[in-house]
């Protein structure tokens, strides 16, 4: 399993979660009951799928070794598996993160220019 993994959050609510010292998760990962994440493979279908047309976003990575047994790698799309979090996300300013967008077609375009992912 990888031992990164990545969010796609609106920066408002990061900017919230960092005040708080945790993110709880979007309105779908608390319907769902666990916070939703890919990993770096997984990460351009899920902002096709997921957040196209969306601006004002962070892109957050996780480290995935602290969270322990409250990650969970789940079969989600087409079988893959996928990193849940049952448990909220630390968050911190010092997390690695980047701002973005995600245009209508569902490709993520980054503040600092760069376009896709990787």
């Amino acid at each position: 399993m990888s031992e990164l993994a990545y969010k796609l959050v609106d920066r408002a609510e990061w900017e919230a979660a960092v005040a708080a010292g945790a993110y709880a998760g979007s309105a779908v990962d608390l319907a769902d009951g666990y916070i939703h994440m890919s990993t770096a493979a997984q990460l351009a279908e899920t902002a096709r799928r997921h957040y196209a047309g969306k601006t004002g976003l962070v892109l957050v990575e996780v480290t995935l070794a602290p969270l322990g047994e409250a990650l969970k790698w789940e079969a989600s799309r087409g079988g893959d598996l996928f990193p849940h979090l049952f448990a909220p996300l630390p968050a911190s300013a010092d997390a690695p993160q980047r701002g973005l967008s995600v245009d209508a077609e569902g490709v993520m375009r980054f503040d600092d220019g760069a376009v896709g992912w990787p």
